[in-house]
């Protein structure tokens, strides 16, 4: 608990000074480490199936480096697409005799499942109010970690999903909900007294995306585990004494990050 603790203190200054900055220095460091993060699913999942890893790291580090560009056009992000699975078709076909094409859908699923549900962060963070409301990633993934854990600790009783998480509970999956939408709203609410958002029910836009950011990031945190138990190991990596890797410290931030954005997407031009 220690380590983990002194690992957080460390990391904590850090993710705020590049959320603060935002712009360049921001993408630069998440592109570093969606490329860690990316390395550590490839690694774990290596064995039977060989991910495509240099086809992968560029895709990666293409679509981070002109995310904006890419995401703001459809039809420039449907070309990316189809020239990334292109590349891996003609790869398998080459590799026929010693790969599989299990090689190439995994290249294809780590590059979605870390750089893609990454990069809304910085979406998140570049949009309208972002430097604002990128916080409300944080807020509802990891208050929902924290809230679920000590919830679970006083109160679990009833098993959430034993197979992929044992000591995750009921309560502790309710109590991590509770605590990231009060964390959410409070903010809101500070937001609010602070002249709020122009033109935006500022309050009301902090509950749904705490709300609905705190249960995706519960299903991220399980879709880890599942990864995890299918490949046998405890922790995607080291990078973080006591936390494990990116993967283990992203893994509800990635799935809260696009539940944010598109909340905020669609709706600060509705509430």
């Amino acid at each position: 608990m220690k380590t983990r603790i002194i690992s957080a203190l460390v990391a904590l200054p850090i993710l705020i000074i590049f959320l603060v900055l935002g712009g360049l220095p921001m993408k630069i460091a998440l592109t570093a480490v969606a490329m860690i993060g990316l390395y550590e699913l490839y690694k774990a999942l290596c064995g039977y199936i060989k991910p495509v890893h240099f086809i992968g790291f560029g895709a990666g580090l293409i679509y981070l480096l002109f995310v904006e560009m890419i995401i703001k056009s459809a039809s420039l992000f449907c070309i990316f697409i189809t020239l990334f699975m292109l590349a891996i078709l003609f790869y398998v076909v080459l590799t026929h005799e010693s790969g599989n094409t299990m090689d190439g859908i995994v290249t294809f699923f780590g590059f979605f499942y870390v750089c893609f549900l990454m990069s809304h962060i910085y979406l998140t963070r570049q949009y309208t109010h972002g430097n604002l409301l990128v916080w409300l990633i944080f807020l509802s993934a990891c208050g929902c970690d924290v809230g679920a854990y000590f919830t679970g600790m006083v109160f679990g009783k009833h098993k959430l999903i034993p197979q992929l998480s044992p000591k995750k509970t009921v309560e502790g999956a309710i109590g991590g909900v509770v605590v990231a939408v009060s964390l959410c709203v409070i903010y809101g609410v500070v937001l609010e007294l602070n002249n709020g958002l122009e033109g935006v029910d500022t309050v009301l836009l902090c509950f749904i995306t705490g709300f609905v950011g705190s249960i995706f990031s519960q299903i991220g945190d399980l879709a880890a585990s599942a990864i995890k138990r299918y490949t046998g190991i405890k922790d995607f990596g080291k990078i973080m004494p006591g936390h494990g890797g990116v993967l283990d410290r992203f893994d509800s931030i990635l799935f809260a990050a696009p539940v944010v954005y598109y909340s905020m997407f669609y709706l600060i031009t509705v509430i």
